[in-house]
């Protein structure tokens, strides 16, 4: 489920991307909306957002490659809270149904203001993924478990986004199934096929990659053909 940031170099190499996503084996794609201030994510992808934002890339030009990628592969769009409540929730998840987006993931939005953006996706056939952490109380798991849409995202680490160097997913992946009834996708920290297959052995259901990706595409003169290598990577450690 690999990540990557909308409008990243530019729209026209983002749309790219997302085509070498589709074609290295990605099974969803989760899609990025760059945004001021992103205080879930870490240097890697802050700084691409920073770059798309500089670059003009819009809410509209996102969800314009949206509807170019959905046909070929499920997207959910990742995005703040603040790009949510601006046009009201009911429009912006009728806008990504529109787009062909089939979930939607907001990283600041706190379980208890999520009862209007969760029945806003519900009526737009949206499923609104949520986040837990390895900090999660159990009791609050348990809720957040309940109201899981699409599927539960389980952060491996605490802290923001970005590759670590050793990963011990097991107990967080442990936690999140025993009160999830929705598929289990583990993300934040994985860079590596090995940590990818690792996170699988885990009982993951599915594992997310960003920071590797963009920093790939950022690195890459040419990034369609880089990310597209390292996406059949990932996918090839899962499925091999």
């Amino acid at each position: 489920m690999p990540y990557m940031m909308g409008g990243f170099p530019d729209l026209p190499s983002c749309a790219r991307i997302a085509a070498a996503y589709a074609e290295g084996g990605a099974e969803l794609v989760e899609l990025g909306i760059p945004f001021s201030d992103p205080l879930a994510d870490g240097p890697v992808i802050a700084a691409a957002g920073t770059a798309a934002l500089r670059a003009g890339a819009t809410v509209e030009g996102v969800l314009g490659v949206c509807e170019g990628l959905a046909p070929r592969v499920p997207v959910v769009v990742m995005c703040y809270a603040n790009l949510v409540l601006a046009p009201g929730a009911e429009r912006f998840a009728a806008r990504l149904a529109e787009a062909g987006a089939s979930g939607l993931i907001v990283p600041d939005l706190p379980l208890e203001e999520s009862p209007a953006v969760l029945a806003a996706c519900e009526a737009a056939g949206v499923a609104l993924v949520p986040l837990v952490a390895p900090t999660t109380p159990e009791e609050r798991l348990a809720r957040i478990g309940a109201r899981a849409r699409g599927f539960l995202y389980t952060v491996a680490v605490t802290g923001t986004t970005g590759e670590r160097e050793a990963l011990d997913v097991g107990g967080v992946v442990a936690r999140a199934r025993a009160h999830a009834q929705v598929p289990v996708a583990v993300g934040f920290g994985i860079g590596t096929p090995e940590q990818a297959r690792a996170a699988a052995d885990a009982g993951a259901d599915g594992v997310i990659v960003g920071s590797r990706l963009v920093r790939a595409a950022a690195e890459s003169a040419d990034p369609a053909p880089a990310v597209r290598e390292l996406v059949a990577a990932f996918a090839a450690a899962l499925t091999g």
